[in-house]
């Protein structure tokens, strides 16, 4: 019977973002496993970067606290972690995502770096978000993120 409930549940929103980076995957993986890169592109529009930890192993924690801009002002407090379920240097990335303010919505990325000619293809895949808001706040987050990323290799 729970697996009958299971089957028939609502599955939870996920997005799909792509994109090409004009550099090779080592280095855009590195861009997302350097601390003192990752304050380089993370988040959305102008952020205070307050902390960056990055513990890259299986079973290991990253956390990135930030500060969003508002019309020039420092605004709302962000703090958001997880922690690595799969670790292929290079060619993948997968991690829970959780934000400090909701722990109890628990939601995992999978990021895959393949060779594109002199670049890379990127896929962002972010599953089991909480609901269609979270998702599309999630997609605007990513994507502003994703081209201050692609930014850094120009």
């Amino acid at each position: 019977m729970l697996a009958q409930a299971q089957a028939g549940a609502p599955q939870k929103p996920s997005l799909t973002l792509k994109r090409r980076i004009k550099a090779a995957p080592a280095k855009v993986y590195r861009a997302w496993t350097d601390p003192a890169q990752i304050v380089a592109w993370w988040g959305p529009g102008n952020c205070e970067y307050l902390a960056s930890e990055i513990d890259l192993r299986i079973g290991g924690r990253f956390r990135i606290a930030f500060r969003t801009d508002v019309d020039g002002r420092s605004h709302e407090q962000h703090e958001v972690g997880g922690t690595y379920k799969e670790i292929v240097p290079d060619q993948r990335l997968v991690f829970s995502w959780n934000w400090l303010a909701t722990p109890e919505r628990v939601s995992q990325v999978t990021v895959t770096l393949k060779p594109d000619g002199d670049g890379t293809l990127l896929t962002l895949f972010h599953e089991q978000l909480f609901d269609e808001d979270s998702k599309t706040r999630h997609t605007r987050g990513w994507t502003a993120s994703l081209d201050k990323l692609e930014g850094l290799f120009v």
